[in-house]
């Protein structure tokens, strides 16, 4: 289901260019069939004529339904769903250089949020006092549920979310998220019960009030055998 919404989250303006050329053809042949009904004579015409112009109506009224819950799922139901807006996250090569990765604006903001504060060894990209995961803590061995100790604090602030993926696989996926600002406290929790054990990254986006993610906040854990 959440791919289907990203999906047309992603291809929001070649759905709406498709509808439209669909639109257009369609109401050609609505007005085909209207001229065709209007010189029809014997029954049998007649009959053809009505049916084509049904069927166009038809096809005019679901373009109309599919334009309104296209506009409907972007407006209303995508915002309000804050693991949907993982296209602003980057994912490739978390260890790469963020020159590498990020657009020009992103790299600004970031300098501007980042403290003139040293980040412990074995975090990423993390921003103490804005965008930092305290507990697990890097290196660290988690089993069961555990409780996620952290920041997310920045100007605008929209909401947050933390996401997993197997080590040196760039395949994340959402935890759990949250919209009120969090300072040295709990992110939420995270249930490793049903998870394969192993080495796995743990990360902490953070997203502003018009959509933007920060640079994420990435430490890595080793989850053991419950």
């Amino acid at each position: 289901m959440v791919g289907t919404i990203q999906f047309f989250t992603d291809y929001v303006v070649l759905i709406y260019l498709i509808l439209f050329i669909a639109l257009i053809f369609t109401l050609r042949r609505f007005h085909q069939t209207r001229h065709e009904l209007g010189g029809a004579v014997f029954g049998l015409e007649v009959d053809i004529a009505r049916r084509n112009q049904a069927r166009a109506s038809a096809i005019l009224v679901g373009i109309g339904i599919l334009a309104l819950a296209e506009f409907v799922l972007i407006v209303f139901l995508v915002p309000s769903l804050p693991g949907l807006t993982t296209l602003y996250t980057p994912t490739n090569d978390l260890a790469a250089p963020l020159s590498a990765t990020l657009p020009a604006e992103i790299l600004a903001t970031r300098n501007a949020l980042t403290p003139s504060v040293d980040v412990p060894s074995g975090l990423i990209g993390c921003i103490p006092g804005q965008i930092m995961i305290t507990s697990p803590e890097p290196g660290e061995q988690i089993r069961g549920k555990i409780i996620l100790m952290g920041t997310a604090d920045i100007p605008n602030f929209g909401f947050y979310k933390y996401e997993f993926s197997p080590s040196g696989v760039d395949d994340w996926a959402t935890i759990q998220a949250g919209r009120e600002l969090r300072i040295e406290e709990s992110l939420g929790e995270w249930d490793t019960s049903e998870i394969q054990p192993g080495d796995y990254l743990l990360r902490l986006v953070v997203v502003d009030n018009e959509g933007q993610a920060m640079p994420a906040c990435i430490v890595s854990v080793r989850i053991l055998i419950p």
